[in-house]
């Protein structure tokens, strides 16, 4: 394995352990509603933080913009509208089903999708590589250790006599929000890799190969903004949320809070984006199952240690370590083929 091979992966699986983390503020974050939280999140960490980053790591990020074609400008936007209502969904079906199962189901539907289409359709070649052969069987595996994981949540919910706070009953309903995100989700990643010529032109215009997706990232989660930003200000008016925002009850520091997620979640992105292009050609393609599957562990991991296991028994949970660990041998099998 080369030194861009070791140093891509390391980057994409520290984007997956900083996704699978960017919700746990706002479970400190109990005197908010779930809109007043979302909206503070997507205000910053939607808007003003990735444009900041975008405007200082990208050289002439205008001259950039301008100099894409149209036609790419409007796939990212689509593509990141499409990964908002993802988003939203995300949300909605974390706080249902909790951390440990909504990323289960979620991203059980992501790795795939956002894996095998942007392969298809750009490179259709090298499905019957070496390559394509470990990337084929590592997807397998994590969907099989996704199974194992949603498997373990659903008996968890049926033997838990108490939820965790951030879980709400009703898990049909949940994993109906959850499917659907699914399959919206993967719209990022066919932003970053049908975006590649403002990749480009960043690199052209003096970006390090590192920051160079930056400006995708802030394209991208603007259109995502309308989603996310706008959902939530139609709940907070609905129902008559605004005034948590000024309660003297809510702390000032839930506002770092929603600026952490946006932090967070901002940054796992970029780390993707860096190792992705350190990957080479198909870095948005070998890389996303890896990225998905770290995001998983890590959420699982956050999940026991906040208490979303309580009253489950050592079978479910079980069901649950199984599951991590197909996803660990599935990180292995395409990590070692994509340094051939």
């Amino acid at each position: 394995m080369n030194i861009d091979i070791g140093w891509g992966i390391a980057g994409v699986l520290l984007g997956g352990f900083l996704n699978g983390s960017w919700v746990l503020p706002m479970k400190r974050m109990p005197k908010w509603r779930w809109e007043n939280s979302w909206l503070a999140f997507s205000v910053l960490g939607l808007i003003l933080i990735p444009w900041l980053v975008a405007l200082e790591t990208v050289p002439q990020l205008g001259e950039v913009i301008r100099s894409t074609s149209g036609s790419t400008l409007a796939k990212v936007l689509v593509f990141g509208f499409g990964w908002g209502v993802g988003n939203v969904l995300f949300g909605l079906g974390v706080s249902r089903l909790g951390l440990a199962v909504g990323y289960a189901i979620i991203l059980g539907l992501i790795a795939p999708i956002g894996t095998f289409l942007p392969l298809v359709v750009l490179h259709p070649e090298r499905l019957w590589t070496r390559q394509g052969f470990a990337l084929m069987v590592g997807t397998v595996l994590v969907l099989v250790g996704i199974l194992f994981c949603a498997l373990a949540g659903r008996r968890r919910e049926r033997e838990a006599k108490t939820l965790a706070p951030m879980v709400q009953a009703g898990f049909m309903v949940g994993l109906v929000i959850c499917i659907a995100s699914g399959i919206l989700s993967p719209m990022l990643n066919f932003a970053f890799v049908f975006g590649e010529e403002f990749q480009r032109k960043a690199l052209e215009g003096g970006a390090h190969a590192s920051m160079a997706a930056n400006g995708i990232w802030a394209f991208t989660l603007t259109a995502g903004f309308l989603a996310n930003g706008g959902y939530a200000v139609y709940l907070l008016a609905k129902n008559r949320g605004w005034q948590f925002f000024s309660s003297a009850q809510a702390p000032r520091g839930y506002w770092l809070g929603a600026g952490l997620m946006g932090i967070i979640l901002f940054g796992s992105f970029m780390a993707y984006g860096a190792g992705a292009t350190a990957l080479g050609p198909l870095g948005g393609i070998i890389g996303w199952p890896l990225f998905m599957s770290m995001s998983l562990i890590t959420s699982n991991l956050w999940g026991a240690l906040t208490g979303e296991w309580a009253g489950a028994s050592r079978r479910s949970y079980g069901y649950s370590l199984v599951g991590i660990g197909l996803l660990i041998v599935a990180i292995t099998i395409i990590s070692r083929g994509g340094s051939t």
